[in-house]
């Protein structure tokens, strides 16, 4: 029985976040939710709540053991990015961008 969560236009770079989702990928819940909660990124504590929150689908979805979920999978795509401005000097502007990411974690029992 596969538990699934979704975080779509999440203020985090993709880049970033793929760093602290290959660190859970494959592993137990239990030690995924320790792993992160002891991780000094940013994107970690968001991450965090999606697997908790997967947990709690897979609850609702009837899942006989929680102690048993694994993490099959957590993807990381890119999303649209913000475009915004800076001027700069001689009336020139600079071009910043704040990228979007959209996260998805599946659980999986053993």
């Amino acid at each position: 029985m596969e538990a699934k969560a979704t975080l779509k236009f999440a203020r985090l770079s993709p880049q970033k976040t793929r760093l602290v989702v290959d660190m859970i990928r494959g592993i137990g819940v239990q030690d995924a939710l320790n792993i992160l909660k002891f991780s000094p990124k940013r994107s970690a504590a968001i991450v965090s709540s999606l697997v908790s929150s997967a947990i709690a689908n897979a609850e609702q979805s009837g899942v006989d053991d929680v102690d048993r979920l694994f993490v099959k999978a957590v993807t990381v795509d890119q999303g649209p990015a913000l475009k915004r401005f800076m001027p700069r000097a001689q009336g020139r502007a600079t071009k910043i961008r704040k990228p979007t990411s959209h996260i998805t974690v599946v659980l999986d029992e053993k």
